[in-house]
């Protein structure tokens, strides 16, 4: 199921965009302290590192994905979530406006 509104949050009104716009996105922090980021990819592809795990969750769109460490490119359509292990990377491959939001954990 995908998420459709987050009620109750906090949210950071300054944009986070990084790749020359490429991607935007803005933080949001529940009443427990949760935080999470909720943003947009653009057409490209691009390497994200992690600090703390990660789970991709797609709004609308659909990305390609690949984890470090692998040579296999997966999807993610909307209602879909993938998982990134904390301090690694992962590739994206975007052709269509990917919407995601990011549950940091």
């Amino acid at each position: 199921m995908t998420t459709e509104t987050l009620p109750g949050v906090s949210v950071t009104t300054r944009a986070n965009v990084y790749f020359d716009g490429k991607c935007v996105s803005h933080g949001v922090t529940f009443p427990d302290g949760t935080k999470k980021s909720v943003g947009v990819i653009l057409p490209a592809q691009l390497t994200f590192n992690t600090g703390a795990p990660e789970i991709m969750e797609c709004v609308a769109g659909a990305c390609d994905y690949k984890l470090a460490g692998s040579d296999r490119w997966l999807t993610s359509a909307a209602g879909e979530r993938f998982s990134v292990p904390g301090n690694s990377s992962f590739e994206i491959r975007v052709t269509e406006a990917y919407h995601y939001i990011c549950h940091f954990g």
